[in-house]
């Protein structure tokens, strides 16, 4: 069942026309589901891939992944952090956005746990880890 996207020339809206079948859509005209307009012009549409879990694992576990974290550089650990979460499909909470931030502007991990004593029992990053400051420690495990 497709669903392409067009642009309608008339109202000058983004649409989504859904055919209900592959020879319906090359056989169809589509209209504009805002105002029945024909004058659309066809969008290449977004792709999404679906990811197996071994395939989501197997990138994490990828070593370009972890460059700089051996240099303790808090900057390397907010790309790791953001590069997980993209990896993994997760939304970024506001309290590991504003800690992920403050990495990025090269805050050491202390500094933030220090005053951000809500990490160090794990809450901002659903209880997975020990607090910000363990973090370059446990990767040299």
């Amino acid at each position: 069942m497709p669903i392409y996207e067009y642009f309608c020339l008339d109202c000058r809206k983004r649409v989504n026309v859904f055919f209900r079948t592959m020879s319906a859509a090359s056989n169809t005209q589509a209209h504009c589901p805002q105002c029945a307009s024909v004058r659309l012009h066809r969008l290449v549409s977004r792709v999404a891939v679906m990811k197996s879990e071994e395939s989501r694992l197997e990138n994490m576990a990828d070593p370009s992944m972890m460059s700089g974290l051996e240099n303790e550089d808090p900057r390397a650990l907010a790309s790791f952090m953001r590069q997980m979460s993209n990896e993994m499909g997760e939304p970024i909470d506001p309290e590991m956005n504003e800690m992920i931030g403050r990495l990025e502007a090269g805050e050491s991990p202390e500094a933030i746990e220090q005053s951000m004593p809500g990490l160090a029992d794990g809450a901002a990053m659903g209880g997975g880890m020990d607090g910000l400051g363990s973090s370059f420690g446990a990767l040299d495990d």
